[in-house]
C-alpha cells in the first residue's frame, strides 16, 4: 500500500495513520469478549481488582493461603446463603478463580506487547560457576510503545527534521545487584526512555516513563581473580550488543511507528545519553579507573584544572584493534567490542553525560567534606551543625553529620545548604573560598535552564576552586592511608571539566542524574525477585512470568477503564493552565476524561497553583496558603503583647494603620481598646518550655527598612482583622516583624559572597532599647530565608537551636539555602 505523507513545517513527514499502544490491544483474539465483559477473564471491576491485587502484593505460596482462608470462604458462602452478612461484603459472588493457578493463567491470557524471554549466553573457553542467562525483551518494542504511549500526548515534544523523527535514546543502569537469593544468582538492571518525552515526567520513577530492558547477570568465572572483572565487563559489552541489536539498526535505517496521535512517523534512535555512575562510565568507555572515559586525562592530570581533549569513540576502536593486532594474552581475538561500536554517531565522550548525583554529591561527601571535618574538627563542626535554628523546609542535623557513617544523596545535598557559612571563622578564609566554590559549581550544575553567563558562571567556579586548593594543602586536610596528601588526583574532580561542553551538547544536566536510576531500583526491581517461589529449577522461568504480568496488567488496567467508559483511546492535546498542576500524565488525562476515577491512577500526585486562587505578593512572584483553623482564634492587643514577649506591638500596628490611612485615603485612628482581633499563627511561636525566647522564622521582606535599606524581618503574628467591617488595608493578613540590618555585601567577604545582617534596636520614651519591629502586609514577604550565626572560632556555650537567633547578633543571610535562594541572592537581589 503506497504511503502517503503531509510535511508539516516544523515537524516530519507523517506517512498515514495507524494505531497507538492502546489501539493495539483491538487486535487481541478476546476483544470481542471485553465488548460484552470489559474485564474478562474476570467477571467484573471488583474482581479484577482483586486478582490485580494478589498478583502484584502476594507470593504464589501466600496466594493459595490466601484462597484457602475459611474467612475468605464463609464471606464468599454468606452470599449464596440467607445469612446476614455487612454490607461491605454482600457485593460479590465468590471469585470465578478458586486456584493460584487458575488465577495466574488469567494473567498470562492478558495482551503483552514486550513479552521478556531468557537466552543463554554461550562464553567459549571459559569454565563458568553457573551457566550465564539474560532476561531481557524487544527493545525496539520498548521504544515503539513509549512513543505511542497516548498517556504521554501531552507531555511530549518533537525532535524532528524534514522526512523524519528523532526518537533519542537515553538509557541507565545501575550496577547494584537485585537478587542474591537463588542459586547465588546476582543480576542487574538496565533501563531506557525517550528524549522526546518532558525531561520533568521523566525524573520521578512512579510515572512509567522509564522501562526495564534487561537483567544484566553477573557471572563468576573459574579463573584467575585478577581476569575476573575483565570477563565481566567483556560479557556486559556482549549482553548489552545483543539487546540493542534493532535499535543500532533503527538508528542506521530508520523504522516506522506511531506516535500518541496514531500518525505514522519515520523514526530515527541516536544514542544520546547513558546515565550511570563513574566506575561504570569507565567500564562502557573500555578504560581503566586511572584514565577518565570522557577525556584523554589520566591520573596525573586530574587536579590541574584543564579541559583535555576529548577521548573520541573512534581512538579507543582504533586502540582497541591494534592492541588485537600486538597481542594475544588470552585469545583476544574473540574480546567483544563495546556495545557501542556500530551504533551510529554514538560517542562515550559524549552520551556518557554528565552526572549531578555521583560527580558532585557523592564527589562532595567523598572528599570536601572530609577536608571540613579535618579543617575544623569533628566537634566543633558537629556542634555549628546542631545548634542550627530549626526553620520549616530545612533539615536539621540533630546529632550532626560527623558520626553518620552512610547517608543518601538528599543528606548530602541538605549539608551543602549551610556548610559554607557554618564553618565560617573556623578555619582560613582561602579555605572556606575553596569549598564555597565547590558548592557554587553544583547549584549552577542544576540550573533548569542555561545561558553563556551561567555556563561562564560554572566555569568561573571550578577556575576559583583551583585557585584556592592549595589552602586545602596547608590545612593538611586531605589525608589519605599514608597521611597527608599533596595531590588532588582525583577521578570525579576531573569530571566536572567536562560538565560546560556537556551542557552545550545535550542540554541541562539534571535530566541526567542517577537518582533515576536508583529509585528505578525500587520501583521496578525490589520486590520482584521476592515474588518468585525461589526454585532454582525454573527460577529464570519465574521471572519471566512475574515481569510479564506487570506488563500486562499495566496495559490492561488502562484499557480496560477507558473503554468501559466509553473514553477515546487517544489522548487530546489540552494546554489550559490548571488550578490543580500535576507531572502525572495518566492523572491528568483521566481526571480530564473520567474525574470520578481519578483514584484509580497511581503516581505522584497534584500540586495544587496557589497563584490562580490565593493571596499574592505585590510583584505576583510569591503565593501565600495559610492555614484554615489558626492557632489561637481570638487575641487582643495586650494578649499579643503578653504572650509574645511584644512590648512594641501596639505602638507598631498604630503606625502601620495611620500610614496605611493616609496612603490609601480611609482615615482611621487607632484605638487600642477597641475590638479584638483574630489571629493565625505563621510559623511563630512565643516563648514556652520548649521554646524560651520564642521561635521564628526568617523572611525577606519587599519594603524599605531603617537607614533606606531592605528590611529582613523575622514575622511573628498574623492579624487577620476583627469581627467588624474594617478598612480595606487591614481587610488582608498582616505581619508582626522584628528587623534586621544590613551591615556588610557579599563583595566584602569574598570568600562566602554572602550578606551580613545584625539585630536592629530601638529606644522607647522610657530609654528601654528592645528590638525594632512593625506591623507589615503578609503580601510584602517575598521569600522565606536561613541566617546562619557568626560563630566566630567557636560556638559558644549555651547556645541551641531554639535560641541560636536570641543569643547571636549577626548572621549570614545563607544564600546556599536552597536554589531558589541562591539565584535570588545571585541574579535579582541587590
Amino acid at each position: 500500500m503506497a504511503a502517503t505523507g503531509t510535511c508539516h513545517p516544523q515537524s516530519g513527514y507523517v506517512f498515514g495513520v495507524g494505531k497507538n499502544m492502546l489501539d493495539r490491544l483491538e487486535d487481541d483474539p478476546y476483544v470481542y469478549r471485553w465488548k460484552i465483559n470489559h474485564y474478562y477473564p474476570f467477571h467484573d471491576e471488583g474482581e479484577w481488582e482483586l486478582g490485580k491485587f494478589l498478583v502484584e502484593n502476594l507470593t504464589q505460596t501466600q496466594m493459595i493461603k490466601f484462597l484457602k482462608l475459611k474467612w475468605v470462604n464463609d464471606w464468599f458462602k454468606a452470599k449464596s446463603a440467607t445469612l446476614i452478612v455487612p454490607p461491605q461484603f454482600n457485593t460479590h459472588e465468590r471469585p470465578s478463580f478458586t486456584m493460584k493457578d487458575q488465577l495466574l493463567d488469567w494473567m498470562d491470557s492478558l495482551p503483552c506487547f514486550m513479552e521478556w524471554k531468557v537466552s543463554n549466553i554461550e562464553f567459549s573457553g571459559y569454565t563458568m560457576v553457573h551457566p550465564i542467562e539474560l532476561i531481557w525483551r524487544n527493545v525496539l518494542e520498548v521504544v515503539k510503545q513509549l512513543f505511542s504511549d497516548p498517556i504521554f500526548a501531552n507531555h511530549m515534544t518533537d525532535y524532528l527534521h524534514v522526512g523524519a523523527t528523532q526518537v533519542p535514546i537515553i538509557l541507565g543502569s545501575d550496577k547494584t545487584h537485585v537478587t542474591r537469593i537463588t542459586r547465588g544468582l546476582e543480576m542487574h538492571p538496565v533501563f531506557i526512555t525517550i528524549g522526546n518525552i518532558d525531561s520533568e515526567v521523566q525524573s520521578k520513577a512512579t510515572l512509567q516513563a522509564w522501562r526495564c530492558i534487561a537483567y544484566m547477570p553477573i557471572a563468576k568465572f573459574r579463573m584467575h581473580s585478577d581476569y575476573q572483572s575483565i570477563l565481566q565487563a567483556q560479557l556486559w559489552h556482549k549482553c548489552m550488543d545483543l539487546v540493542l541489536a534493532n535499535l543500532k539498526a533503527a538508528a542506521v535505517d530508520g523504522c516506522f511507528m506511531p506516535d500518541p496521535s496514531r500518525l505514522i512517523r519515520y523514526v530515527f534512535t541516536p544514542l544520546i545519553a547513558h546515565v550511570c555512575d563513574l566506575p561504570e562510565a569507565s567500564m562502557i568507555a573500555a578504560v581503566t579507573k586511572n584514565a577518565s572515559p570522557l577525556t584523554m586525562a589520566v591520573q596525573g592530570d586530574f587536579g590541574d584544572g584543564t579541559l583535555h581533549p576529548p577521548h573520541t569513540g573512534k581512538h579507543m576502536l582504533q586502540l582497541l584493534v591494534d592492541i588485537s593486532r600486538k597481542f594475544d594474552p588470552w585469545d583476544l581475538d574473540k574480546v567483544h567490542m563495546p556495545f557501542w561500536h556500530d551504533w551510529l554517531f554514538a560517542c562515550p565522550s559524549v552520551f556518557l553525560a554528565g552526572e549531578v548525583l555521583h560527580t558532585c554529591f557523592k564527589f562532595f561527601a567523598d572528599h570536601p567534606l572530609k577536608w571540613v571535618k579535618e579543617a575544623v574538627g569533628a566537634y566543633e563542626l558537629d556542634t555549628r551543625f546542631i545548634v542550627q535554628h530549626k526553620q520549616v523546609g530545612m533539615c536539621h542535623f540533630t546529632k550532626g553529620i560527623t558520626h553518620v557513617k552512610q547517608m543518601t544523596g538528599r543528606e548530602y545535598r541538605d549539608i551543602q545548604c549551610t556548610i559554607v557559612a557554618s564553618i565560617t571563622g573556623a578555619t582560613s578564609p582561602r579555605f572556606i573560598h575553596a569549598i564555597c566554590a565547590l558548592i557554587e559549581f553544583t547549584y549552577l550544575t542544576q540550573n533548569p535552564v542555561h545561558s553563556p553567563q551561567s555556563l561562564q558562571s560554572m566555569e568561573q567556579a571550578l577556575m576559583d576552586f583551583h585557585s584556592f586548593k592549595g589552602a586545602i594543602v596547608e590545612a593538611e586536610a586531605r589525608k589519605g592511608k599514608k597521611g597527608v596528601k599533596e595531590d588532588f588526583f582525583i577521578p570525579k574532580l576531573e569530571l566536572l571539566q567536562s560538565f560546560r561542553g556537556t551542557v552545550q551538547q545535550l542540554g541541562t544536566l539534571m535530566q541526567f542524574s542517577a537518582d533515576m536510576t536508583e529509585h528505578l531500583l525500587i520501583t521496578h526491581c525490589k520486590d520482584l525477585f521476592p515474588w518468585t517461589a525461589r526454585q532454582s529449577k525454573d527460577f529464570m522461568e519465574q521471572c519471566v512470568r512475574i515481569l510479564n504480568h506487570q506488563e500486562s496488567m499495566e496495559i490492561f488496567d488502562l484499557y480496560a477503564l477507558l473503554t468501559s467508559c466509553g473514553v477515546s483511546l487517544v489522548n487530546a492535546m489540552y494546554a489550559k493552565e490548571e488550578e490543580v498542576a500535576t507531572t502525572n500524565p495518566a492523572l491528568s488525562w483521566i481526571s480530564r476524561v473520567l474525574p470520578d476515577k481519578v483514584n484509580s491512577v497511581r503516581g505522584p500526585r497534584p500540586v495544587h497553583n496557589h497563584f490562580l486562587k490565593g493571596i499574592l505578593s505585590g510583584d505576583a512572584l510569591t503565593a501565600f496558603q495559610l492555614n484554615v483553623t489558626p492557632d489561637y482564634k481570638s487575641l487582643s492587643p495586650a494578649d499579643i503583647h503578653m504572650k509574645y514577649t511584644l512590648p512594641s506591638f501596639d505602638h507598631a500596628l498604630a503606625d502601620f494603620i495611620g500610614h496605611s490611612s493616609l496612603s490609601s485615603g480611609e482615615h482611621t485612628r487607632w484605638d487600642p481598646n477597641y475590638g479584638r482581633y483574630q489571629v493565625r499563627v505563621v510559623q511563630a511561636y512565643p516563648p514556652s518550655d520548649n521554646f524560651p525566647l520564642g521561635n521564628c522564622d526568617t523572611v525577606l521582606i519587599d519594603g524599605m527598612g531603617v537607614g533606606g535599606k531592605m528590611s529582613m524581618s523575622i514575622p511573628c503574628a498574623d492579624v487577620l482583622g476583627s469581627k467588624v467591617e474594617l478598612p480595606l488595608y487591614l481587610s488582608n493578613p498582616l505581619l508582626y516583624v522584628q528587623f534586621f540590618r544590613f551591615i556588610s555585601s557579599p563583595n566584602e567577604r569574598p570568600e562566602l559572597m554572602m550578606w551580613t545582617v545584625e539585630c536592629a534596636y530601638t529606644q522607647d520614651e522610657n530609654g528601654n532599647c528592645h528590638r525594632e519591629g512593625a506591623v507589615m502586609r503578609v503580601t510584602d514577604v517575598t521569600h522565606a530565608v536561613e541566617l546562619i550565626p557568626v560563630y566566630g572560632e567557636a560556638v559558644g556555650n549555651g547556645v541551641s537551636s531554639t535560641t541560636c537567633l536570641e543569643t547571636y547578633e549577626r548572621f549570614f543571610l545563607n544564600n546556599f539555602a536552597d536554589k531558589e535562594s541562591y539565584h535570588t541572592f545571585s541574579t535579582e537581589f541587590v
